[in-house]
């Protein structure tokens, strides 16, 4: 991991596209807001979780810690993008 400013970067890019992404399927097909609505939820509740991770002050091995959330960004990335794509 670079840095942590990079790491806070990741997590808003990526989670901030799956938003953009949401708001695309929503103007596609409006029958589906509620679903991608949810979606949405839940991408801006893991940015919630993500970013007090990082802000974290008791933490023994920060890179190990980093890289876990950086682990915990891809996996949550990708569940979040599997339900938008069964739309």
């Amino acid at each position: 991991m670079a840095s942590v400013k990079n790491l806070k970067k990741d997590i808003n890019y990526t989670l901030g596209d799956i938003i953009e992404e949401c708001y695309i399927a929503q103007m596609l097909t409006p029958a589906n807001s509620k679903k991608t609505e949810a979606i949405i939820d839940e991408a801006i509740e893991t940015f919630d979780v993500l970013i007090e991770k990082v802000h974290a002050k008791n933490v023994e091995n920060k890179r190990a810690h980093y890289k876990a959330i950086n682990t915990e960004l891809e996996a949550k990335a990708n569940v979040l993008v599997e339900k938008l794509n069964k739309l």
